[in-house]
């Protein structure tokens, strides 16, 4: 008898484990579709890059993607860059773990164009352009690029956002010579 209820209370205490799990993975599953999906359409409607200093920098900021009829606005501030312009691109890889930001791979290019400035109808998705740092070292970006998306083979989830050192001349390929990578960060799904 005893062995008998040893084991029905075994078998209680994991009937009771499983049920606790399986509530608050429903849970964990349910918060998370509130963050990452709009409840009107069931896309992702916002993405956010928080962007960190590569070794020896001292660049920071934050830059929102935000789905909107035409493509994604882009708008975000950067502070602590040296004044003038600055290359910033989306990459490949969702990877800032190298000190000099190169384990990002290069410009996010899935068409296989060539690079160009961010107006242009042949260009790398990731061909972002220059932004203008003023004598303190802040600069804004805020504009709508129609070749980004959150969907298929041009979306930019999980890929990186890289400032460099200097100004892309949207000619040099395939990079706009720019030079270092003084800033990364990853882009990851935002809370609406």
């Amino acid at each position: 008898m005893n062995t008998i209820m040893k084991k029905m209370k075994a078998i209680f205490v994991l009937v009771l484990f499983a049920g606790l799990y399986t509530f608050a993975g429903a849970q964990s599953m349910n918060n998370m579709s509130n963050m990452q999906m709009s409840k009107k359409t069931g896309m992702i409607e916002k993405a956010v890059c928080v962007v960190y200093p590569t070794q020896g920098n001292h660049v920071t900021g934050t830059i929102i993607f935000t789905k909107v009829k035409n493509g994604l606005r882009v708008e975000g501030d950067l502070h602590g860059l040296a004044e003038g312009k600055h290359g910033i691109h989306i990459h490949e890889y969702g990877d800032c773990s190298a000190p000099d930001g190169m384990s990002a791979g290069g410009h996010f290019n899935p068409k296989g164009k060539a690079h160009a400035g961010p107006m242009e109808a042949m260009r790398h998705e990731g061909d972002m352009g220059n932004i203008v740092a003023d004598s303190k070292g802040d600069a804004h970006i805020d504009y709508v690029d129609n070749a980004l998306s959150f969907e298929g083979m041009t979306s930019i989830i999980g890929r990186s956002v890289v400032i460099h050192k200097g100004e892309d001349d949207f000619k040099t390929q395939p990079t706009g010579n720019s030079g270092a990578r003084v800033a990364c960060g990853v882009i990851g799904i935002g809370k609406l």
